[in-house]
């Protein structure tokens, strides 16, 4: 070992002490700092990933659309069926009504789903509540998100009236025609607020009565084995399709969404990023004061031969060593706490007075998380160098004090 680097780890591990309060406190900040950013990365990760998944399979891996409404959808089916990455394929009508349920109204996003090849497509059987299956639903009963029957006081068996928009063109016509009763045969709770707050699923049947589409749809659905290949279908598939007819993804329709998870994550990460800036700042400070209590000492090893590179390794070295044991101190700690984030997030729910207030609002009972390595290594990384930094500046002052001029110092 280089004797530089030894009188390095002799100043932060001294003899007669296990270690020093320095070397303690500058951990500590590290530690804290790479805790803080990676804990809120990976939580960012988890909700972004649960997220994404739910919109992928509540919106479809990739939908063929028209000009309007198509009315002979089975070519289209058969050309979607021959491509080997497809794993299901299924028509779907949506739009928005009115319904009234215990005197409230609502208007609710409706989607009519074909009972027979739809639940492979959209996988609603995993969102529904209680002992509701997907078989349940017909053309007299539906499907209302939590949100929607939590609005009207709805529960399954109750009875709601669904209002056609085709009303309106009745009314014109002189003509009434009368509101839908159906029966709430189960609710379902994705997890994904824009969904669960106000939405229906009935049958397709049901929504081409409801908008006058006689047996035309307003596109297809696909559900993908693999829901990454979504982009490379969708481009082929607008190779394949004649005009009017074109394929979007699912990360198409929601590149709004999906650009606000990416901006919270990193305005969060920066934010936090200021944790272990002070931390590097605090470290800075305490080897400035080093260097100032050991002017002599350091003027003392100038004279006896040491270089100006070798005095600046002895401190630079120093923030180097903390940046590396506070960031595995720190991942360790990343780990310790995200580890018991169940027992964390139910004493929030006891402290809340309600036990399923996370699953009722946000779909899950413990904090999806999810560790990218790439995270991991790019805040390790400026803990390192911001460390090192920190070691720098004054490993610096201490290579421009001249022997003499530091031996005399009082």
């Amino acid at each position: 070992m280089k004797w530089y680097f030894y009188l390095a780890l002799k100043q932060l591990f001294p003899s007669g002490r296990f270690i020093s309060l320095f070397f303690v406190v500058a951990n500590i900040g590290v530690m804290l700092g790479v805790a803080v950013l990676l804990i809120v990365q990976s939580i960012m990760n988890g909700l972004g990933s649960e997220i994404r998944e739910k919109m992928a399979d509540t919106d479809g891996h990739v939908r063929i659309h028209g000009s309007g409404i198509i009315y002979d959808y089975e070519p289209l089916v058969q050309i979607a069926q021959s491509m080997p990455e497809v794993e299901a394929v299924a028509p779907y009508a949506e739009g928005l009504a009115m319904m009234m349920g215990n005197h409230i109204p609502q208007f609710p996003f409706i989607k009519g789903i074909d009972v027979f090849d739809e639940d492979p497509v959209v996988p609603l059987q995993q969102y529904l509540k209680g002992d509701a299956v997907v078989d349940d639903l017909d053309d007299e009963r539906v499907f209302l998100s939590s949100g929607l029957a939590r609005a009207i006081g709805a529960f399954p068996g109750s009875t709601i009236e669904l209002y056609s928009p085709l009303m309106l063109e009745k009314l014109k016509r002189d003509e009434m025609l009368l509101p839908r009763e159906l029966t709430v045969a189960g609710i379902f709770q994705t997890g994904y607020n824009e969904i669960d707050e106000n939405s229906m699923v009935i049958t397709l049947r049901l929504m081409q009565e409801l908008y006058g589409l006689h047996d035309g749809a307003h596109g297809i659905t696909l559900r993908l084995k693999d829901r990454d290949d979504a982009e490379a279908v969708a481009l082929r598939l607008n190779e394949m399709l004649d005009s009017p007819f074109y394929a979007t993804t699912w990360l198409d329709r929601n590149q709004a969404r999906l650009f606000i998870l990416n901006l919270e994550k990193t305005v969060m990460s920066f934010i936090n990023l200021f944790i272990i800036l002070i931390a590097s700042f605090s470290i800075a400070v305490s080897l400035f004061s080093a260097v100032v209590r050991k002017t002599r000492e350091i003027g003392l090893i100038g004279a006896i031969g040491a270089s100006s590179y070798q005095i600046a390794g002895i401190y630079c070295f120093q923030g180097f060593l903390i940046g590396i044991t506070g960031s595995i101190l720190g991942v360790l700690l990343t780990l310790g706490g995200l580890s018991i984030r169940g027992e964390i997030m139910q004493g929030i729910a006891l402290l809340a007075g309600d036990p399923t207030i996370m699953q009722r609002f946000y779909g899950f009972e413990i904090l999806p998380v999810e560790y990218q390595p790439l995270d991991f290594a790019i805040t390790i990384g400026l803990a390192i160098i911001g460390s090192t930094i920190a070691g720098l500046l004054p490993a610096m002052r201490a290579a421009m004090l001249k022997p003499a001029d530091a031996l005399r110092n009082e």
